[in-house]
């Protein structure tokens, strides 16, 4: 499945990008072209609608820390929303990972979050 990224301006300085599909190792540079994008407008406020996203890998996840880390050197906030539940659980792990490396390579990683969103999506 591939991925398709929607974005808009919702009112002044609120952005809304609405990813659909697979977000994963192939498809993670067209989300990632489209924030470069709208981060060049520096918005205070970048919402990620991920209602349409079927499935995140941790270089969708990179591209979504990577604005953070852009937007809060302005003091701008990212915001997800409508997170499916095979999602929602991605980076509920992500938050519990403790800062030292766990996995040896991102491809260990991809992995376990495949394991993990397929436990949610049957």
């Amino acid at each position: 499945m591939n991925l398709t990224v929607k974005s808009k301006q919702k009112m002044d300085g609120v952005y809304m990008l609405s990813p659909s599909g697979r977000l994963d190792t192939n498809t993670f540079p067209i989300l990632e072209d489209r924030v470069d994008v709208v981060l060049q407008e520096k918005p205070h406020t970048l919402v990620f609608d991920m209602e349409m996203l079927d499935y995140i890998s941790s270089m969708g996840v990179r591209v979504i820390a990577k604005a953070q880390k852009t937007m809060k050197a302005y003091n701008g906030r990212v915001i997800l929303l409508n997170l499916q539940p095979q999602i929602q659980k991605v980076f509920d792990i992500i938050k519990a990972l403790p800062s030292q490396q766990v996995f040896s390579t991102m491809e260990e990683l991809d992995d376990y979050l495949d394991r993990m969103q397929r436990q949610f999506t049957g």
